[in-house]
């Protein structure tokens, strides 16, 4: 019962892991990626869809991104959702496609976005810490209903802080290796 309560624990707290992956992806670092466009979505015949999934999006080189669209009455529509979603950028449109042409970042736009990304790192720790909390109340519940000894409940709970302490270490080290991507020239 207590295992199944620290696999449960693990599991959600490599959820918070993936999500801050996620997030990180979405914040511009000296070379553009595509991860940059993830979040934009675009009307898509009334529905609202990714903005990958109405097109192909490739980084052309470093500081730029190239938007073929499926269906070339999206381009409009494409334009006004890049627009709308405040990256950065003004889209290029050409008929064909649209290009996203990213300047060179300055080093306080470097330093904005290590600011988001110290941001998207508090909220991964802090759903790790509801983790950790949902976990707790399990094995207190499991003594209060007398399925473990108070001896047993105290371990498991130290072992869920060790776990804690491991996925918080991991988000430390994520933020340390995107920061120093982020501010690398």
């Amino acid at each position: 019962m207590v295992n199944e309560i620290f696999d449960h624990t693990t599991e959600k707290m490599d959820k918070s892991i993936e999500a801050l992956k996620r997030d990180f992806a979405s914040l511009r670092t000296g070379k553009v990626t595509t991860g940059i466009v993830d979040n934009i979505k675009v009307d898509y015949y009334g529905t609202m869809t990714a903005l990958t999934q109405v097109g192909n999006v490739i980084a052309t080189d470093a500081t730029t991104i190239s938007i073929t669209p499926w269906e070339k009455t999206l381009l409009p529509d494409i334009e006004k959702a890049i627009q709308e979603a405040n990256i950065g950028v003004n889209p290029n449109n050409d008929g064909d496609f649209i290009k996203l042409f990213f300047p060179p970042m300055t080093s306080e736009q470097r330093q904005e976005i290590v600011k988001q990304a110290k941001g998207m790192t508090e909220t991964a720790k802090i759903s790790i810490r509801n983790v950790r909390k949902e976990g707790n109340d399990q094995i207190k519940k499991l003594e209060k209903e007398k399925e473990i000894s108070e001896d047993e409940s105290k371990k498991a709970q130290d072992q869920i802080q060790k776990i804690t302490d491991e996925y918080t270490a991991k988000i430390e080290d994520a933020l340390k290796t995107k920061e120093a991507d982020i501010l690398k020239v």
